[in-house]
């Protein structure tokens, strides 16, 4: 057994698949040393991941001795094969495939080289190197330009780094089933703010505002400006303030502009609950 292989007990699950599955797949072969079928996979798989070198880890679970992991993953037939990713599982097979299938199988689970490196990217962002992220983009694209996962990360550190035109041509470069996405549109609504709001001064609006509390288009250029800043209760506070105030304004662009704000943040979101209940007060 090579060091890309493990037998796993319940025990051990946790940290030898869970955990490792956020750096690498994990195959698991649920198994029994009364199976025949497992007696011709399990080999196989072994030698592909002593072939691979690493790109997936292979967890060998004795169902009879470690029934909780096998009752847990709904496991009713041996040889069980289930593909873990990010803690999750991503596909499964049962029973003896061929090594052609198997192979096919892996493909679909393993990150390509342009995938490995957006993940990579992904990680260095976090930490703070957008500089080295978009890098490590620029590389992945160049590996793998129909990968449009890799322009839509590009897109997002874009417009934190307030390069709206280079989002921008990013984001346009998507397909159209693709820009209907959930990440994607809330994206396309963070661009369109931080494009409204750029070049406007915050005080002088504050100061519109306070001299005149109807002035609905100071009210939205200063929501539009907090927005393009990330800076979303206070915007929120314009924006229903507009809401309340006339709900024709703009094409009810008061109501429009907060439906996005909450794409952009998503339903979990507190400040989204919230102000969804005085939106739905002031208008009725």
């Amino acid at each position: 057994m090579s060091v890309f292989t493990a037998n796993v007990s319940d025990a051990e699950f946790q940290q030898a698949v869970i955990e490792r599955s956020f750096h690498a797949p994990v195959l698991v072969d649920f198994w029994a040393t009364w199976c025949g079928p497992c007696k011709v996979l399990k080999p196989l798989l072994e030698k592909l991941a002593d072939e691979f070198q690493g790109k997936f880890f292979l967890a060998l679970v004795e169902t009879d001795a470690n029934q909780q992991q096998a009752a847990k993953y709904g496991v009713r037939g041996v040889p069980a094969v289930k593909a873990f990713v990010n803690g999750e599982i991503v596909d499964e097979f049962t029973g003896a495939l061929p090594e052609g299938e198997i192979r096919a199988f892996l493909e679909r689970i393993i990150p390509s080289p342009g995938e490995a490196l957006r993940l990579e990217a992904e990680t260095l962002y976090q930490q703070g190197d957008a500089a080295l992220a978009l890098q490590r983009l620029a590389e992945a694209s160049t590996l793998d330009p129909d990968n449009e996962k890799i322009r839509i990360n590009a897109a997002a550190i874009m417009i934190d780094q307030g390069e709206n035109a280079e989002a921008r041509r990013l984001l346009d470069s998507l397909a159209p089933l693709t820009r209907l996405e959930e990440r994607v549109v809330a994206l396309i609504a963070r661009l369109d703010f931080a494009e409204k709001g750029s070049g406007g001064n915050a005080m002088e609006l504050e100061q519109k505002i306070a001299a005149n509390e109807n002035d609905l288009d100071a009210r939205l250029e200063f929501a539009n400006l907090l927005l393009a800043r990330q800076d979303y209760e206070p915007a929120l506070r314009q924006l229903i303030e507009i809401v309340r105030r006339d709900r024709q304004f703009g094409d009810d662009i008061g109501r429009k502009t907060m439906l996005s704000v909450f794409g952009i943040l998503g339903g979990d979101n507190p400040l989204v609950s919230s102000y969804r209940r005085q939106l739905a007060s002031a208008l009725n």
